[in-house]
């Protein structure tokens, strides 16, 4: 009644997994629907390490369409492009020797996550502004709680990294990633994360996930016992696209999850009945133990009590004396 669940059998796994407690249960399962990080659940010590080279990774590419030129427009291009290649591979190795020169001297103020929680909020509030709060649920936590909780349901984790000074992001934003078809599969199947490259914690993951354009997504989940990046969609890709790209990774990877549901009940119903047996043997002993106890006592009494009856025969002996 109070999260909605109508399937008995969810409700009372959830409760499983929350040792009974309907407070810790309800209010879990609300924050999960609002995006919010679990507050039962802290972020882990050690980050979870995502494999990203993984050789059967499914990688989509959407190219920019290049506009059509007539013939002479054409030779006037490659002309001009002749003509300005060698400034321009002046300017541009100029420039990256002063990039590569600039990191020893100054660190980049990205390098540097202070407030990765802050990161996120600060990106949600300003997507918010500039595309409205008509989106998919905004995971609001750092990566690391994200891949956590991927792993600890598991359920696929989409990351979304936002190039804001990218030519095709606004694109992206308003028609693909707000269009309705879109949000609600990605509100029903995969927790969604989000960042922007240009916050320290978006960038921590752009190095990590090493995207090459934007926009860039990328789909994470428990495989083979390791979160592991499945699949990489990069690139301007309309909404109809990215719904059959994304059921696309889904489904060929589902068998994954299922594998790792049925090892955890396994692995559950195996730690079941162990703790049956323990408390069994428990209750059996302190039965053993309890047996002895009252044997012992009556011993005592027994004993005290042919102590009692010798105490009285010899005052009696004495008497007659």
């Amino acid at each position: 009644d109070l999260t909605g669940i109508e399937s008995m059998d969810q409700c009372r796994h959830t409760l499983e997994q929350h040792n009974w407690n309907i407070e810790a249960a309800v209010q879990d399962r609300l924050n999960e629907q609002e995006g919010v990080p679990s507050v039962f659940n802290p972020p882990p010590s050690r980050p979870l390490q995502v494999n990203t080279a993984d050789h059967r990774i499914y990688s989509y590419v959407v190219s920019r369409p290049q506009p059509r030129a007539s013939y002479l427009t054409g030779l006037l291009g490659w002309g001009y492009y002749f003509i300005m290649l060698p400034f321009r591979f002046t300017y541009y190795t100029l420039l990256d020797i002063f990039r590569f020169a600039l990191r020893f001297i100054r660190a980049d103020p990205r390098s540097r996550v202070t407030d990765p929680v802050g990161d996120i909020i600060s990106f949600i509030h300003m997507f918010e502004e500039k595309y409205g709060r008509i989106h998919p649920v905004f995971y609001q936590g750092t990566y690391s709680q994200a891949l956590n909780d991927a792993k600890r349901e598991l359920r696929f984790l989409l990351v979304y990294l936002h190039g804001d000074d990218h030519q095709d992001t606004d694109e992206f934003c308003r028609n693909t990633l707000c269009v309705p078809e879109v949000i609600t599969l990605i509100n029903t199947r995969m927790l969604f994360w989000a960042c922007s490259t240009n916050k320290p914690e978006g960038y921590r993951v752009s190095q990590a996930l090493r995207e090459n354009t934007y926009p860039f997504l990328a789909v994470i989940m428990l495989k083979d016992r390791r979160m592991t990046v499945v699949g990489r969609l990069e690139g301007l890709i309309q909404a109809d696209d990215l719904i059959n790209q994304l059921m696309f990774i889904m489904d060929a990877n589902q068998t994954y999850l299922v594998s790792e549901r049925l090892e955890r009940e396994e692995r559950n119903q195996t730690q079941v009945l162990r703790q049956q047996q323990d408390e069994a043997y428990l209750a059996s002993l302190r039965a053993d133990q309890e047996k002895e106890r009252k044997k012992k006592e009556e011993r005592e009494r027994k004993k005290k009590k042919e102590e009692e009856v010798q105490q009285q025969k010899l005052a009696e002996e004495r008497r007659r004396q």
